[in-house]
């Protein structure tokens, strides 16, 4: 008898075989005319509105698989640690950190990143050139995402409600004052004034 390494697994049911002539025969006999089952690692995700089936590996952050793997490369690693908000995307309406979601955890969710946003013409993108809001711009699109998020949930923030949200993205260049104006201009355009 072989060793559990050199055996077969049947895909369906995890039975082993000791050949490969024997799983064939068991899946003839017991799972004929299935499909079947979804490769491990494949996850089916929508990104700014597009629909994906992906083959990610386990140790894949959402991060790497948008930037690396997808190219979209809005989203920016600063700290890797979580700490920063540069990587931030909008998953099912809440702004996360791409660097610690692993992409598996990622299955049927919908992704929005700062191309989506830009694309759209979201009254963010507007206001925050307006106002100046970057210098080197590298934390920009992490605080673009976290106020799209914000203004997705609270159409009318105070300053107060504005301040809390920003509070988790970092800017090297100290631009805080005026994220503040853009954001709450930009929700006072989307209500039409």
């Amino acid at each position: 008898m072989k060793d559990d390494k050199s055996r077969c697994s049947c895909p369906y049911c995890s039975n082993t075989f000791d050949t490969v002539k024997e799983l064939r025969s068991h899946m003839m006999a017991e799972h004929k005319g299935q499909p079947l089952p979804a490769p491990e690692g494949l996850i089916k995700i929508t990104v700014n509105g597009e629909s994906y089936e992906l083959q990610v590996k386990p140790n894949w952050t959402l991060y790497y698989l948008l930037h690396d793997k997808m190219g979209l490369t809005g989203a920016k690693m600063f700290c890797d640690r979580g700490a920063c908000g540069s990587c931030t995307v909008i998953m099912d309406g809440s702004p996360i950190l791409s660097c610690m979601t692993l992409a598996m955890e990622c299955d049927g969710k919908t992704i929005e990143t700062i191309e989506g946003i830009a694309t759209a013409n979201h009254p963010l993108i507007d206001a925050y050139v307006k106002h100046h809001c970057m210098q080197c711009g590298y934390c920009t699109p992490g605080f673009i995402m976290t106020a799209k998020a914000l203004l997705d949930r609270n159409p009318n923030p105070t300053e107060i409600d504005v301040k809390e949200n920003l509070a988790g993205n970092l800017c090297r260049c100290g631009t805080y004052p005026q994220h503040l104006k853009a954001v709450l201009e930009a929700a006072e355009n989307l209500r039409g004034g």
